[in-house]
């Protein structure tokens, strides 16, 4: 396996990684149930309304890889932030830290309300 293989997903390999869910599948699989959910828009944002149970790393932030390396990589995680831009880019960031089940909602928290 070459350097670049191991340092980037191919398309292919994020397309089985990475699921855009709709609202329904998305509220189906966290509502209710202890999930690795997490909201990448700024504490600002974060602080004037969220998913219940979600926690904040802003997809900006110095500390993004660090907190993100503290989840488990081998439980899905569930993103989300205001209308799909930066937690389509941090599904991808996180597929290429070795994520295996990523899930980002289609449009963001303003299609969750």
């Amino acid at each position: 396996m070459s350097i670049f293989s191991t340092l980037f997903c191919s398309k292919s390999d994020k397309d089985n990684i990475i699921k855009v869910l709709d609202i329904l599948e998305f509220k189906a699989q966290t509502q209710s149930k202890k999930v690795q959910l997490v909201d990448v828009r700024t504490p600002d944002e974060f602080n004037s309304g969220h998913i219940q149970n979600a926690i904040n790393i802003d997809s900006s932030s110095e500390e993004f890889n660090l907190e993100f390396s503290k989840l488990n990589k081998n439980e899905a995680v569930y993103l989300y932030c205001r209308s799909g831009a930066r937690s389509k880019r941090c599904a991808n960031k996180l597929a290429g830290m070795g994520f295996m089940k990523i899930y980002d909602l289609r449009g963001g928290i303003l299609n969750y309300k």
